[in-house]
């Protein structure tokens, strides 16, 4: 019956149907699981206990008649004085012409909207002639599109409740509800749209933030499930002997944290399933060393291996510094954009005759006419810079091969979790020894003066500096220093022999990457850039990072930009030029100057900002949730991806009565086709 289409109610005609079809509600279920997207609770609290510049909710008796001013094209202001607890309270109404005929003198009256403390005085924003009616009433409040108001929809969804709510089925087995003391389904979706108190409404919330997560973790683990089942067959039989004695060559000692790492990569690649793991570390942690290690096992068990990165100079320097690594162990090979003609097709024949054992290069490295002999192990640097299509295409192109996805962005254990619940995650949360921690400095505008003789003395030293700007060119909308306006500036500063370079986005890939490449080589030893920097090019000889209007990125990000320097043995440093108005700002720059680690500066980005910057929404595989809110709601994120591990593990979903309905709703989804039968 909830299939059954909104026009059986009465009231829901053709136009009425229309609109609703603009929320994507069609039928009686969709109806009554289109949630208010917020409440408004009205609750009248004693003048004292109001919270400047909050809404607030005031009765009082009006004091004398309402004036009424117009002013520009059918705009209004009505204005009177209620008294409140023996106090005059001034109130003001913008647009509500008609409220003249019904405000008088003597009447009581409810008032909800902005409060100012100073002037005393509120902005109504709803009114009753009338006194409160209880001591708490909760407004829910919907998204709305076309000329539906919210009115019009509660009455529908009122009517599909009365008529319906005995059709809504129980999803969950009675062993949660009673673990977790959340309500049934149908009293939970009642209270989700006419709560009956402030509890009844955070039970059932309660209710859906646990049912949407342990859904979205079902369905993770489900793929992680088919994805395992469906790559049986691939155990690469490294040799562990040649593998020991690669990594004994390497210059520098394996932390603790990249040996952990690496058992977790050797183990799954000896296993017969395909690899789908994400390998985080904090810049300069070193991920690159695990992933040449990765390659290698693949070559001795006579594999070829992959590694795709977003820019061209970032393949370069990975294919020149594995060069070096692996000296005649393995024939590498660097395939980009760049690389045209007679080369190409050498590469092309090389890799197709299997005498090249790793190609490392750019999505050049997934075009159609790129044919791997024996492909086992795909790496992809920076996996969120390229889009899930790409990805999956260089993981099709061997037999099923091991795929590697690495990031320096540090995500979150929460983030990881949910957006890549599919995968396995590994953490390289620990630097390796001796590396010197980035000293960074928060400074105004004002101490620019200063900043650049610092910046001129290190350059004497034959150090570079990297000055980072939030936009290209001027804009009206914001106040924030341009990179184009301060390149020309700094070069009319800086002495002749001190080379200013600029980039930004509007480039073309070949003048960025003409840009860093000069920049790399020290034949720029200033560069202005926009954030495209982020990513990228290792250049050791960089030991300052000026960012301006640092108040406008995320913590993430900061960091992000910050560790494009302290690359080399010299002693590195940021400085955050900005002057943050608000709380929220001032606590990012005093976090920045207080750690260098990524980890905890992503989690409290995480409950600043929200998941946003971390992914591209579109890419992100993060799913949006009705009701439930990874960020403040962990904990149930937590719990409810232990519960499906356990349904899954237990099987469950075959055959027991109570999980029915959790495998109905399951078998729905087109991604697990197949993975109940």
């Amino acid at each position: 019956m909830l299939n059954n289409s909104v026009t059986e109610l009465s009231g829901v005609g053709e136009k009425f149907s229309d609109d609703l079809a603009l929320l994507n509600i069609h039928s009686i279920g969709d109806l009554i699981h289109y949630f208010p997207s917020r409440y408004d609770v009205f609750e009248l609290k004693p003048l004292a206990e109001l919270i400047h510049d909050d809404k607030a909710t005031i009765e009082g008796k009006v004091v004398h008649e309402p004036t009424l001013q117009f002013y520009g094209k059918r705009k209004s202001r009505l204005t009177f004085t209620v008294e409140v607890e023996g106090v005059a309270i001034k109130a003001v109404m913008f647009n509500r012409a008609f409220a003249k005929k019904q405000i008088h003198p003597d009447a009581v009256v409810t008032l909800t909207g902005k409060w100012d403390a100073h002037r005393l005085q509120i902005t109504v924003s709803n009114y009753k002639v009338g006194t409160f009616d209880n001591q708490t009433q909760i407004q829910p409040m919907y998204s709305l599109r076309g000329n539906i108001t919210n009115i019009k929809l509660k009455k529908i969804i009122r009517q599909a409740l009365e008529n319906y709510s005995d059709d809504i089925p129980e999803i969950l087995p009675k062993n949660y509800l009673a673990s977790y003391k959340i309500p049934e389904r149908k009293k939970a979706i009642q209270a989700m749209h006419f709560p009956p108190s402030r509890i009844a409404l955070k039970h059932a919330r309660r209710r859906f933030i646990f049912e949407e997560f342990l859904i979205f973790q079902l369905k993770m683990q489900l793929l992680r499930k088919k994805n395992k089942e469906a790559t049986q067959g691939n155990a690469q039989m490294y040799d562990p002997q040649k593998v020991q004695s690669f990594i004994q060559d390497f210059p520098f000692e394996l932390t603790n944290a990249q040996k952990k790492v690496l058992n977790e990569i050797l183990s799954d690649m000896k296993s017969p399933y395909r690899m789908n793991r994400l390998l985080q570390g904090d810049v300069g942690s070193g991920k690159t060393a695990v992933a040449a290690i990765g390659l290698f096992a693949s070559v001795t068990s006579g594999k070829q291996g992959a590694l795709m990165v977003p820019t061209e100079i970032l393949a370069e320097q990975h294919f020149e510094s594995l060069n070096n690594l692996f000296g005649k162990q393995a024939n590498l090979a660097l395939l980009t954009g760049s690389v045209k003609g007679k080369r190409r097709k050498e590469i092309l024949a090389g890799i197709e005759e299997h005498n090249i054992d790793i190609l490392i290069g750019t999505h050049a490295l997934i075009q159609e006419d790129v044919d791997f002999n024996d492909l086992g192990f795909v790496i992809v640097d920076e996996q969120h810079r390229f889009g899930v299509e790409q990805r999956r295409t260089l993981r099709d192109k061997g037999l099923y091969p091991d795929v590697l996805f690495m990031t320096a962005t540090p995500i979150p254990r929460t983030l990881a979790i949910t957006a890549f619940g599919d995968m396995d995650v590994s953490v390289i949360d620990e630097m390796p020894k001796g590396r010197r921690e980035i000293e960074t400095y928060w400074a105004k505008e004002n101490m620019l003066e200063r900043i650049l003789r610092m910046i001129e003395k290190h350059v004497a030293q034959g150090e570079q500096a990297y000055v980072i700007c939030p936009l290209i060119e001027e804009s009206d909308k914001l106040d924030i220093q341009d990179a184009v306006d301060l390149y020309h500036q700094l070069v009319e500063i800086f002495p002749s022999h001190i080379q200013v370079g600029l980039m930004h986005g509007r480039l073309k890939s070949n003048e960025k990457e003409e840009v860093m490449k000069q920049f790399a080589e020290n034949r720029i030893q200033v560069l202005v850039s926009t954030t495209v920097v982020e990513v990228g090019v290792n250049v050791p000889n960089a030991t300052i990072m000026v960012i301006y209007d640092a108040e406008r990125f995320g913590l993430s990000q900061l960091h992000q930009l910050r560790g494009r320097v302290g690359r080399g043995d010299k002693q590195s440093y940021c400085i955050l030029i900005a002057d943050p108005k608000g709380e929220v700002g001032k606590e990012r720059m005093r976090i920045m100057t207080e750690t260098t680690n990524g980890f905890e500066l992503s989690e409290q980005d995480l409950k600043l900002r929200g998941p946003g910057d971390f992914f591209g929404k579109k890419q992100s595989g993060i799913p949006e949730f009705k009701v439930a809110d990874m960020v403040h709601d962990y904990k149930a994120l937590e719990t409810a991806r232990k519960d499906a591990q356990e349904i899954i593990q237990s099987n469950l979903l075959e055959g027991d009565s109570e999980y029915f309905r959790l495998k109905e709703l399951l078998e729905k989804d087109s991604a697990l086709t197949g993975t109940l039968d």
